[in-house]
């Protein structure tokens, strides 16, 4: 987190001693459309999906993995019912802090509360971007970008979770796969 925003290393370490270790097997719902989501957490190992239902189809917004933060960020933020599920696609391992002891510190510690400003200022830059990409570039950018920014996924994520986030069909992406040498 210090890589954000430095602070001071007493309240860093009140912060952190209320993180407690959190462990999931693989296609295990972390959280569910429409329930509140309670907790923030920190990938230690593994790969988490979010991804909402449309007419039964699933459509995968993103993929987190360690080192970062992971959970349903919108729904821990204003404490409403998520619209999306979070689901291990890999047994997982976490960090987590409640949202009412998030909160509490946030309130009693102004450097907490410029710290996670700025983790949600990267985190709106990296969904921008995101955006930018679906609508801006065809099939065949969207699936160079992203093997070059994430070379490491493929082999990590099932193909058709891929090929649901970057909003290219399956059988394409199978086409594009077997096209690139890794």
């Amino acid at each position: 987190m210090s890589s954000f925003y430095k602070i001071k290393e007493e309240v860093l370490e009140e912060y952190i001693s209320h993180w407690s270790e959190y462990s999931v097997p693989k296609k295990t719902l972390i959280t569910e459309c429409g329930r509140t989501e309670r907790y923030l957490y920190f990938v230690k190992e593994g790969i988490q999906k979010s991804y909402y239902l449309n007419e039964g189809k699933m459509h995968v917004m993103f993929f987190a993995y360690a080192p970062s933060f992971s959970g349903v960020v919108e729904s821990f933020l204003t404490q409403t019912p998520s619209k999306y599920y979070l689901e291990a696609i890999t047994n997982s391992t976490f960090l987590r802090i409640p949202y009412t002891k998030h909160s509490q510190l946030i309130k009693k510690h102004r450097e907490l509360e410029t710290l996670f400003r700025i983790i949600t200022e990267q985190f709106l830059i990296g969904i921008i971007e995101r955006h930018h990409q679906l609508m801006a570039f065809n099939t065949d950018t969207r699936f160079k970008k992203f093997i070059k920014r994430s070379p490491h996924l493929i082999n990590m994520i099932p193909q058709k979770d891929i090929a649901s986030y970057l909003r290219i069909d399956p059988t394409n992406f199978s086409k594009l796969i077997n096209s690139v040498k890794f």
